[in-house]
């Protein structure tokens, strides 16, 4: 920056034909413009102007550094105008890692992609831990803690669990009353891919006491298989409420035992710590923030 700031001095000098009318323009003293060039010319090793006490003039290889340092300075304020454009229309490829459960999120990945058109996403859904920064991720979205200092993040919102089942199932079956209702139901459950370990639905009884050892007609590696099979009254499944809102809203699952539910959740965005977010990726990111969970504020 340095460099560039002595260039401009010595263009506004050179345009100027003044040490001292360059400085009103550049709002310090002729002074400090003579000691600008003068360590200008020391760095190049050459003279770049023939000064006297009434004018100076450029020498000829002040005359040809001028034309270079006028193309830098128009290529700097060209690069500028093209961010300041560009923070306006984002364009270009934003890698995103999302969670398996992500797939549920499409609806309001594709409203982002309707709305920025100019920036193509390229979405790597999976469960294992990625390394941000050296697999060249823009950003991601994960569940749990965040222990990187290596990264910044932004919650996207918080969920819950619901109990969900087809109306026709609990016509047929009898919907729980209590939590211990279950042991006669068939229950769908999911599976970790990562670590092979069933989730846990966390149910309380009467008694806040967690309940347990619950009956296991079904289980999937992925949410959507679940989703299909209880819609389909083979069984009730504990999912996440921004999984089955459209599926509530629309009566083709009902939810049951609300108050003996107490698992939560959160969703937050990574990306790799930066002073200045490219465009791209802050334009995600707030979008994300604003229309993942409406109801939540950041």
């Amino acid at each position: 920056m340095d460099r560039l700031g002595a260039l401009s001095v010595f263009v506004t000098a050179a345009e100027a034909r003044s040490f001292t009318v360059a400085g009103r323009h550049l709002g310090v003293s002729s002074s400090a413009v003579g000691k600008a060039v003068s360590r200008l010319e020391e760095r190049l090793g050459v003279r770049l102007f023939h000064r006297s006490t009434r004018a100076i003039n450029l020498t000829s290889e002040g005359s040809l550094f001028l034309e270079r340092c006028r193309r830098i300075l128009c290529e700097m304020e060209a690069a500028e105008l093209e961010l300041q454009q560009t923070r306006a229309h984002p364009t270009g490829v934003l890698r995103v890692s999302l969670p398996l459960v992500g797939m549920l999120m499409m609806p309001t990945l594709s409203a982002f992609m309707r709305s920025w058109p100019d920036i193509e996403l390229d979405l790597d859904f999976t469960d294992r831990l990625v390394d941000v920064i050296d697999e060249g991720f823009d950003a991601v979205i994960r569940t749990g803690a965040v222990n990187d200092s290596r990264l910044m993040t932004r919650s996207l919102g918080e969920f819950r669990y619901k109990l969900v089942g087809a109306p026709a199932y609990f016509e047929q079956n009898n919907a729980p009353q209590t939590p211990a209702d279950l042991m006669v139901h068939r229950c769908l459950h999911h599976r970790y891919p990562s670590t092979g370990k069933l989730e846990d639905w966390f149910l309380v009884d009467e008694s806040g006491i967690p309940i347990e050892n619950m009956s296991r007609k079904g289980v999937s590696s992925a949410i959507e298989p679940l989703i299909y099979m209880v819609e389909r009254g083979l069984g009730v499944a504990c999912l996440p409420d921004f999984a089955v809102r459209d599926q509530l809203a629309g009566g083709t699952l009902v939810s049951v035992l609300d108050n003996f539910v107490r698992h939560t959740g959160a969703f937050r965005i990574l990306w790799p710590s930066s002073r200045h977010l490219s465009p791209k990726l802050r334009v995600f990111v707030d979008f994300m923030a604003e229309n993942l969970f409406p109801d939540h504020v950041s």
